[in-house]
């Protein structure tokens, strides 16, 4: 214990002999990881703000009835024809229902599945918005008000008006925001829509949507099931989508393949939907990753360059500790611990100032009409990024000190003295 006391003095007297060095190392140390804190912070809460929009929004397994072309042809089929080539040209979809068949025993089925969070039942139709003499393209989805808002945060959407009104008012609409103001409708308006069988149908204005993607707003707009059950002109079995939300998404793919052969139904899970977003969320991950460890790099050659310095002008102290009974190692121990000391201290106050930094972006103000449930920058304040941020600064910081601690381990008092 003595023994390291005293190799933890030599240390620090060194340090303190050279203080104005040790003290650009450590701000080098933690400039770097502050700057690594803030930006993975801040990179990584902008991941989760830009997958929200959509990922909030995407159930996990989406069970729908695609109208396609039948996979075998009639001729096909046909035992005259059997054993020949068949070229079919022009092939049409079949007669299909786009609802889901036995909807009741596939919601059942599926609710009491432990992998399963939760359900939502869907109706989409194709609308046309009237707008004076002008018809605007459009897509009325029918929902479950109650488990949509549980699932998918419906109400944090709704810009406008409540959401619940859409279940306690009859006939009643949520408008996308840059629909509405296309048809310069607001709350309290009553509206008019075409369906795509020819029939007109008006329904009352309680809200606005806002998905913060104008392409969806423009078009997308919401009613209760009963509602759209009753502008298609179709029974309370009519379901066309029933949207699964699962407790592990990774097991999405998995089950969606279960769903589609035991129900003989169309399944997307949200890895295929959405492939694109989670490859631009690791690109970006990497990316702030790889800055941060650059910035750690170049502060461990500045730690590097430092003690060799140090070594050098100190090359008659450590003659004389060496001469005075201090073996290689711990002439080695004492550098490695000046680095390990400047990485520590200066990758705490790195710490503390990211978290300062981060906590100030986090409060500067970033309002836009594309993100209504954003008031200020997003920040993630993810406790392995400091973790790693530490970690990574002492094994920098080591092995920066650690090839010139060797190379002083290596003096041979007698050159040294001789020469002096």
């Amino acid at each position: 214990m003595k023994r390291f006391k005293l190799i933890y003095d030599i240390a620090l007297q060194l340090l303190k002999a050279r203080w104005k060095q040790t003290l650009v190392a450590a701000i080098g140390v933690t400039f770097s990881i502050t700057m690594f804190i803030t930006l993975l912070g801040f990179m990584n809460g902008l991941n989760d703000l830009l997958d929200g929009l959509i990922l909030n929004r995407t159930p996990h397994i989406k069970l729908y009835n695609e109208i396609k072309p039948s996979a075998v042809q009639p001729i096909e089929k046909s035992q005259t024809n059997s054993g020949v080539h068949h070229f079919i040209e022009s092939i049409k979809p079949y007669s299909g229902k786009p609802e889901i068949r036995n909807i009741n025993a596939v919601m059942n089925f599926v609710k009491n599945d432990k992998r399963v969070k939760g359900i939502a039942p869907k109706i989409t139709a194709q609308v046309f918005y009237n707008v004076g003499a002008v018809d605007l393209n459009g897509v009325i989805n029918g929902i479950d008000v109650e488990a949509e808002n549980r699932l998918y945060f419906f109400e944090d959407y709704v810009v406008g008006g409540n959401y619940a009104d859409l279940k306690n008012v009859p006939n009643s609409i949520v408008l996308g925001k840059v629909a509405a103001e296309k048809m310069l409708a607001k709350v309290g308006d009553v509206i008019q829509i075409t369906t795509a069988k020819g029939d007109r149908v008006q329904l009352k204005v309680v809200g606005f949507f806002q998905s913060g993607l104008a392409d969806i707003d423009k078009i997308q707009s919401y009613t209760s099931i009963s509602t759209a059950q009753k502008i298609l002109g179709k029974p309370n079995s009519y379901i066309t989508d029933l949207q699964v939300k699962l407790w592990n998404i990774e097991l999405a793919p998995k089950v969606a393949k279960e769903y589609a052969q035991l129900f003989d139904i169309d399944a997307e899970d949200i890895q295929t939907a959405n492939a694109q977003f989670e490859t631009g969320s690791s690109v970006r991950t990497t990316i702030s990753y790889a800055v941060g460890i650059t910035l750690l790099i170049v502060a461990g050659f500045g730690i590097y360059n430092i003690l060799n310095m140090m070594i050098y002008e100190k090359m008659d102290s450590i003659a004389i500790l060496k001469a005075t009974g201090f073996s290689g190692k711990d002439v080695r121990n004492i550098f490695v611990s000046i680095a390990l000391s400047i990485g520590f201290f200066g990758g705490l106050a790195g710490l503390g100032l990211g978290y300062l930094l981060s906590a100030g972006i986090d409060q500067i103000p970033f309002k836009t009409s594309a993100l209504p449930t954003i008031s200020t920058y997003p920040v993630d304040y993810n406790p392995k990024y400091y973790l790693i941020g530490i970690t990574f600064s002492l094994i920098t910081t080591y092995l920066a000190g650690l090839f010139p601690a060797r190379k002083a381990s290596k003096i041979d008092p007698v050159i040294i003295i001789r020469g002096k």
